[in-house]
């Protein structure tokens, strides 16, 4: 049953990345080999006679197809790009929020379901632009609007179940292992859009979005949201009387206080009420701010280093997410082992800082010494915002605070991953500003957001120290030595925030 759950979680999820990659890696390869070329006012002189004498030269009869895609052919095409890029990216922020607080009060399946049948809706729309010769710049920010809001229904709703059915002493590893989907399909994504992106670039969004649709009838037929009890309403109307009978005595006690019935749904600034959730939305979005700026700018980091071909690059820079796979297993698994979430994301990040003045400098070495720090730059950015989207928030969503009540999860988890998502499109934008005055100063930026994610985590290491330091004082006064070994056992992660 719990491998079920795991199966339709990963498959939900991963479709859902590889639309989001199809739509980040259209903004780079398909933008510049096909929405706009540079092909602008080419001549053909007719004869070595014509240019003798100095005649006007003849121009080429003009070739939409070779231009690019109007409305993208322009001279200002890049903030038509860019408006294309923030439409999606402030809509999935400002969804977030909205999201989490509506599918506290659905059931998980269908809400699930009909997202992705609205995601794939939308991003296969956004496709046909290119079979029906649409060039209205409007069709397609209103499909990237929509496409943004519509996908923020997945995230809050499957960590969410994922915390229904796994318990907190080992959701770091199962989680870490679980979100490698992201990077996978973060991969997957690339190479679909890459594979039409010079044929046919519409299909590098109509085909991620049919397979998002039949897999959403998928998710709405076989995921089970929650372990079922025998007094559960959905479980009684299956029996017979003489079972009804039979479990009417245990009933009563089985039901009460588990999954989302019977509880209220908690409120906004309830969920910002609880410890934790604060800090860790500002240390997502630092953290989340360089993760997709490497999402935006490696494949053409890449290109300027290694000179290298629009599709090379976008291939090559797939090993950030390989690295991310390895790294948010092994967050999840030191934070299970030290039983400390905010330890294992400072430690990461801590190192995270030094390794990306590292990759700058090593990238130009060659292509060899890339890959290395590609994977391992890959592995300590995205280990803390892995741990933070998935066990982190599955804890706060949980916390003892909340005294039972378990419809807090996915508000909470999309007030954390909303506030990341602010840092996902400010990230991009600041590397686009300062790109310009050399690569370096765009690493130098990252290392900035790197070390403020690493404050935040700082300071909720000083919440726990704050909270050892509350202990009575009597149990300080006659047991002097207590108090070392407390603070021993934090610095090894194990007073659990």
């Amino acid at each position: 049953m719990t491998c079920v759950v795991l199966c339709n979680l990963v498959l939900k999820e991963n479709l859902n990345k590889i639309v989001f990659s199809c739509f980040f890696f259209f903004f780079y390869v398909v933008r510049e080999g096909e929405l706009h070329k540079q092909c602008a006012s080419q001549v053909e002189l007719d004869s070595y006679k014509e240019y003798a004498a100095q005649i006007q030269p003849v121009k080429k009869p003009f070739n939409a197809s070779q231009c690019g895609w109007e409305p993208f052919d322009k001279s200002n095409y890049k903030q038509l790009l860019g408006a294309l890029d923030y439409s999606f990216l402030c809509a999935y922020a400002v969804g977030m929020y909205l999201s989490g607080l509506i599918g506290e009060r659905l059931p998980i399946r269908y809400y699930l379901t009909g997202g992705m049948l609205a995601s794939g809706l939308f991003t296969a729309m956004f496709g046909l632009g290119y079979f029906y010769n649409v060039h209205n710049l409007w069709f397609y920010i209103m499909a990237q609007i929509a496409n943004g809001l519509v996908q923020t229904t997945g995230w809050p709703s499957v960590v969410t179940c994922i915390g229904n059915w796994f318990g907190k002493g080992r959701r770091g590893l199962i989680m870490g292992v679980w979100n490698s989907h992201t990077s996978v399909g973060n991969i997957l994504g690339s190479l679909i859009a890459a594979y039409w992106v010079s044929t046919c670039w519409g299909l590098s969004f109509v085909v991620p979005g049919v397979i998002v649709a039949v897999m959403g009838v998928v998710c709405f037929l076989f995921l089970i949201e929650r372990e079922c009890f025998p007094g559960d309403p959905e479980v009684q109307h299956l029996l017979t009387d003489s079972e009804k009978s039979s479990v009417s005595l245990s009933s009563s006690t089985v039901a009460t206080g588990e999954g989302r019935h019977g509880t209220s749904a908690i409120s906004f600034l309830g969920a910002l009420r609880i410890p934790g959730v604060v800090e860790f939305s500002l240390c997502l979005l630092f953290a989340k701010l360089v993760s997709y700026t490497f999402l935006f700018w490696l494949p053409l980091y890449i290109t300027n280093v290694e000179h290298l071909d629009a599709k090379r690059a976008g291939d090559l820079s797939t090993l950030f997410d390989v690295g991310g796979i390895f790294g948010g297993i092994l967050a999840g698994l030191i934070s299970d082992r030290l039983e400390k979430r905010a330890s294992t994301c400072g430690m990461m990040l801590l190192l995270a800082a030094p390794t990306l003045y590292m990759f700058s400098a090593v990238s130009k070495m060659g292509l060899e010494a890339t890959v290395v720090m590609l994977l391992i730059s890959g592995a300590l950015v995205n280990g803390p915002y892995a741990l933070i989207t998935t066990a982190v928030s599955a804890d706060l969503g949980t916390h003892k605070s909340l005294k039972g009540n378990s419809r807090a999860l996915s508000t909470v988890t999309a007030i954390i991953d909303g506030t990341g998502s602010v840092g996902a499109a400010l990230g991009p934008l600041l590397a686009g500003l300062i790109s310009p005055s050399g690569w370096n100063n765009v690493f130098y930026m990252l290392m900035v957001a790197d070390a403020c994610a690493l404050l935040v985590s700082v300071k909720i290491e000083m919440m726990c120290i704050s909270s050892v330091l509350n202990y009575p004082k009597m149990q300080i006064v006659l047991l002097p030595f207590q108090y070392s070994v407390v603070v021993l056992d934090f610095q090894w992660g194990r007073f659990a925030v």
